[in-house]
């Protein structure tokens, strides 16, 4: 029988480890860590994702600072505002709300934020360190992913992977991950030729290219893992539905293991921001790693 991964569930566990540390911390340091979240105008998606990592971080117990900022700030002041958090010791991780308005360069000021705090794990920094295998902090989605498949799986050593996407936010440091844990990795995008013939060799299939459905359910190997990372807003039966990059009805027929949209990879991206700023606290204090 199929397995639907809950991605609640785990992200609820996370978050009680999560609390739990931080105690220690602040005995050791004397002040709970602290994330940063700028935001840039007023994009509805974008003020719901911002709440929601501050009323996290408060939930857990740590400080939220949030900056809201008009749509028409300038490179130059929001720069500003990085430098300025960079040199705050209450800050602990740093991350730029994307998408950004179109007059801003969104690579220059990711790239301004102190590595040590890029809990976004987006900085070139965090990507070549997760790149040479060296710790660092790692994209949230991810990390995120790469869990739910430890918790299925165990051991990835030795499995085929496919990563259907190749954005430097999921698809790029996914690949990575799953490199790093010994599978066979194969790197797939919208326009690959054959995609389903290379689907269908996959012990593990990740989708994060953004295309409602476009992963059939007869690509998938009988007895695969699948973590679906696409959201897509589509309208069905006269209704509005949010639906990933994989079939899901058809899909779950033939997996061993498959992740819903909703409920699967999008609450572990938020606790896993939560889970970065921690390890940031910690190792910015010379603490050893919390154990998660």
């Amino acid at each position: 029988m199929t397995k639907i991964i809950d991605g609640k569930a785990f992200a609820e566990g996370l978050g009680a480890k999560i609390s739990q540390s931080i105690p220690h911390f602040a005995e050791q340091t004397g002040r709970r860590p602290g994330l940063a979240v700028v935001l840039v105008g007023t994009d509805p998606a974008s003020e719901i994702y911002v709440r929601s990592k501050g009323r996290m971080a408060r939930k857990l117990g740590m400080e939220s600072f949030e900056h809201i900022l008009d749509e028409g700030v300038s490179q130059e002041e929001l720069l500003a505002l990085v430098a300025r958090l960079n040199a705050d010791d209450s800050v602990d991780g740093i991350l730029i709300q994307l998408p950004l308005p179109g007059h801003l360069d969104s690579l220059e000021l990711v790239s301004a934020i102190d590595p040590a705090k890029d809990v976004d794990g987006l900085h070139p920094v965090s990507a070549g360190l997760l790149a040479s295998g060296l710790p660092g902090l790692v994209s949230c989605t991810p990390l995120g992913c790469l869990m739910l498949l430890e918790s299925v799986l165990g051991s990835l050593s030795g499995l085929d992977a496919i990563v259907v996407g190749r954005s430097i936010l999921v698809g790029k440091p996914m690949a990575q991950l799953l490199l790093a844990r010994n599978c066979t990795v194969t790197i797939a995008h919208s326009r690959t030729a054959n995609l389903a013939a290379k689907v269908a060799q996959a012990d593990i299939v990740v989708a994060a290219v953004g295309q409602a459905d476009m992963i059939k359910g007869d690509w998938i190997k009988p007895g695969a893992t699948v973590i679906d990372v696409g959201t897509s807003r589509v309208i069905r039966d006269g209704q509005q539905k949010l639906v990933g990059d994989v079939e899901f009805a058809s899909a779950a027929k033939t997996a061993g293991a498959i992740t819903p949209v909703p409920g699967g990879v999008g609450p572990m991206t938020i606790m896993t921001l939560m889970h970065n700023t921690l390890l940031a606290a910690y190792r910015r204090n010379r603490l050893a790693d919390p154990a998660l």
